[in-house]
């Protein structure tokens, strides 16, 4: 507590005396008390005790958004924090709903936050939504935050927080995500507005297509793995392999049959490419194309079609024929890993 205070002197006895009334008497019950000169911005102030420091950031709107922010409200305390906090503020009912209310104070719960009212505006009040409470709600759970966070921090109630240390209590909190771009430039002093690039449209060079990129490394891979193995391209075969095409038959003659059977889709090909692509656990080379197992898409003396397959290391391609439910818990089924692995194999045009 601190007070500013109009001191009567008695030069000749070297006397000073203080009237500081009864609200503020406490002061001097504890021992000794700090005496200094009021600073200048404290002039307009009436003799009594100082208020609490004003609070610039309260008045930003565009910390609003982190003020409210859910996690922001939680690391500070939650709502028990905040409607104990209300009750401890000085002051009466928050809502006037007229020229008489109750003695007896309360708090209840409105987006985002919480407001103090007595009895009989709290009998009138809840369960009603309307800008003006929210409005002070929003007031409530500003201060509230910003007074939790210079607790935390160690200051008392006479320091102005600034943006620095609000920024400090978010990263000690882990609560930057919720801080605004803007704030977070103004708090390291970067440019409000971000860079703009200074390529121009006209000036960009188009690349090729995908299918064209994909094309040329399968074609040097393919030339490789001949070299690797001592083989020489047949006169008139293509060395670049084509990509992978599916053909759709909407008429096909099984479709006309009552219990058709079933035929089983191959494409050595396909699975070949599979099999050079990065594992779907670890990102190391795979090493097999792992058919999947279950899900109806196996049974007795055959397989998944070539299309549902999953590039697998050994170790990982083991690891799942050990134990395919212990697998599933650790990397994600077997549908999400295909799901995933088609997705990409279609948008680059490796399926198309």
């Amino acid at each position: 507590m601190r007070a500013l205070l109009t001191p009567e002197i008695a030069r000749g006895m070297g006397i000073v005396l203080l009237r500081p009334g009864a609200d503020l008497m406490p002061i001097f019950t504890s021992g000794r008390v700090l005496v200094e000169l009021p600073p200048a911005s404290m002039t307009h102030l009436p003799s009594g005790a100082v208020p609490a420091a004003r609070q610039p950031l309260a008045e930003d709107s565009a910390l609003s958004g982190f003020f409210s922010n859910e996690h922001v409200i939680r690391v500070a305390g939650g709502m028990p924090s905040l409607e104990r906090w209300l009750m401890k503020q000085e002051g009466g009912c928050q809502y006037s709903l007229g020229d008489w209310h109750h003695e007896e104070l309360t708090t209840f719960r409105h987006e985002p936050g919480a407001i103090r009212v007595c009895w009989h505006c709290d009998n009138v009040l809840r369960g009603q939504h309307t800008q003006r409470l929210a409005e002070i709600v929003t007031s409530n759970v500003v201060a509230w935050v910003i007074a939790m966070a210079r607790c935390a921090l160690g200051f008392d109630d006479s320091h102005t927080l600034t943006l620095p240390e609000l920024c400090w209590w978010a990263l000690r909190e882990e609560v930057t995500h919720a801080l605004p771009d803007s704030i977070t430039r103004r708090a390291l002093r970067l440019p409000a507005e971000p860079i703009q690039s200074v390529t121009r449209e006209i000036d960009l060079v188009p690349s090729l297509p995908v299918t064209e990129i994909l094309r040329a490394k399968a074609g040097r891979a393919g030339a490789a793995a001949k070299c690797r193995n001592n083989e020489t391209p047949q006169a008139g075969q293509d060395e670049q392999p084509q990509l992978l095409a599916l053909k759709v038959d909407p008429e096909s003659p099984e479709s006309y049959m009552l219990r058709p059977k079933r035929r089983r889709w191959e494409n050595p090909k396909y699975t070949r490419w599979v099999k050079q692509q990065p594992c779907a656990c670890c990102g190391k080379p795979a090493d097999d194309p792992h058919h999947i197992i279950g899900y109806g898409m196996s049974g007795m003396g055959t397989k998944a079609h070539d299309l549902f397959v999953i590039p697998l290391c050994r170790a990982h391609h083991n690891e799942l024929h050990a134990d395919t439910v212990a697998f599933e818990e650790k990397y994600g089924s077997q549908l999400e890993l295909i799901f995933r692995f088609l997705d990409r194999a279609l948008a680059t045009g490796v399926l198309a």
